[in-house]
């Protein structure tokens, strides 16, 4: 049963205070892997007591890839799907890591939703793995199409095409980005328009919308900028065939002021209307008809291995400095490992905000030559850790107070548990460094 949400924006804890006061917000979305289900944010609880729904959305189950979804993390989402009382939760078609078993090689991180390839083998490993998600999930699942730089070679089916199957065949629920069909159309020369015509529109569980910027050719899905005229376009559209469920305000940085962002909002429902009032003046033809029951096209072990080879080619000529793949954009795949590699930047300054304090206008330049030479294989925590570890290994930086810094902070962190504050023991660690300096 489709579930009508209404007008929305996702919920921020630096936009927290203005999403309350703001009007006809009918529900918010949250990142799933903000949240701690046994200590929600008061905000959260007071807009929920208010009526308004909050939707939990994934970021890191990377449902895409080639390995099934891990348990631990299809069992957070149901966790925070509870706790939050949602009526689904959401996310993203695409793969994050690669490498481990299936290549018997070392498992890395993109730590940022990259593009499966459109091919027979890629959907059915997807459908095999949306099927297993759906299972450990307490409620409906829906996925999102996502915004990508690069494009894989000798794709068989366009995107409207691959997601019409893939709802097919595993009844699952579609969340179409319309800000992600525009970057593709400018990325990838795609069209919105028969993207929208071939998407099984009755799978649409809701829509987001965004902001972004064109640089040297290239559209970034920054979600931290103004919504363009040509992404409320595509809104129009889609609303022109079907009557989205729910619309949603996508904003992640550069947050403006609350009033900037309600006209943003009022944008939106504009464009949904004409949308409606565009469907209403014309008499559509009815779309292909959907089967009734899910196909049982089982993934098979082959094309697991298959697409496991070619993901991880591709994450280690991003993330590792390997060979770019034959058949790729050498120019896009070397404008997509920078961008990895500065989002990589910005959220380890996030997650460890004391680094760039530390060590100043060199935080930076510092990070990004570790990060070429050091693929991430764990969270972004552990990253974090792992870049003070390689700087004091080789004796960096050359200040001496500040390299002083840089060790207390890995050592705070690298036990155990925290170390004790007691005056006692912080002596007896003072004279241990007298010591070892003799």
């Amino acid at each position: 049963m489709t579930v009508r949400l209404g007008n929305g924006i996702g919920w921020r804890p630096e936009i927290a205070d203005a999403v309350e006061r703001m009007p006809r917000i009918d529900w918010v979305e949250v990142v799933a892997e903000n949240v701690c289900p046994g200590h929600l944010s008061e905000s959260l609880v007071r807009l929920r007591g208010r009526g308004v729904t909050v939707v939990p959305h994934g970021v890191s189950l990377g449902i895409g890839g080639a390995e099934r979804p891990d348990e631990g993390r299809l069992a957070a989402l149901a966790e925070r799907a509870v706790a939050l009382r949602s009526p689904l939760v959401t996310e993203h078609i695409a793969f994050v890591r690669a490498g481990g078993a299936l290549t018997a090689s070392p498992r890395i991180e993109a730590g940022h939703l990259l593009p499966v390839p459109r091919t027979r083998d890629a959907l059915d490993v997807l459908c095999e793995n949306v099927r297993i998600a759906q299972e450990a999930l307490p409620v409906p699942l829906a996925l999102e199409n996502i915004a990508a730089l690069i494009a894989w070679p000798g794709e068989e089916m366009s995107e409207g095409q691959f997601l019409y199957e893939l709802a097919d065949r595993t009844g699952v629920r579609l969340l179409i980005d319309v800000a992600n069909l525009h970057t593709n159309h400018v990325n990838r020369g795609e069209d919105p328009a028969k993207a929208l015509a071939e998407l099984p529109l009755e799978a649409i569980a809701y829509v987001h919308v965004a902001g972004g910027f064109e640089r040297d050719g290239v559209w970034h899905d920054s979600h931290a900028h103004p919504v363009p005229e040509p992404v409320l376009e595509i809104l129009t559209d889609l609303a022109s065939r079907v009557s989205p469920p729910g619309v949603l305000l996508e904003r992640d940085e550069n947050f403006p002021e609350a009033e900037v962002m309600e006209r943003e909002l009022a944008a939106i429902r504009r464009a949904v209307e004409s949308g409606a009032a565009r469907r209403d003046a014309e008499q559509a033809a009815p779309g292909d008809a959907r089967s009734e029951e899910p196909g049982e096209v089982p993934a098979t072990e082959a094309a697991r291995q298959r697409l496991a080879l070619a993901q991880t080619a591709v994450l280690s000529a991003l993330v590792a400095g390997t060979p770019v793949p034959e058949g790729f954009d050498r120019v896009r795949m070397g404008v997509q490992a920078r961008a990895l590699a500065a989002k990589r930047a910005d959220v380890v300054a996030k997650v460890a905000p004391e680094l760039p304090v530390i060590l100043g206008n060199g935080y930076r330049r510092a990070f990004l030559s570790y990060a070429q030479a050091q693929p991430m294989t764990g969270g972004y925590r552990q990253d974090a850790m792992g870049f003070v570890e390689e700087l004091l290994l080789a004796g960096r930086p050359e200040d001496t107070r500040t390299r002083r810094e840089l060790r207390e902070w890995w050592l705070e962190r690298s036990g155990p548990r925290p170390r004790s504050g007691r005056p006692a023991v912080r002596l007896v660690r003072a004279t241990r460094r007298v010591l070892l300096r003799r």
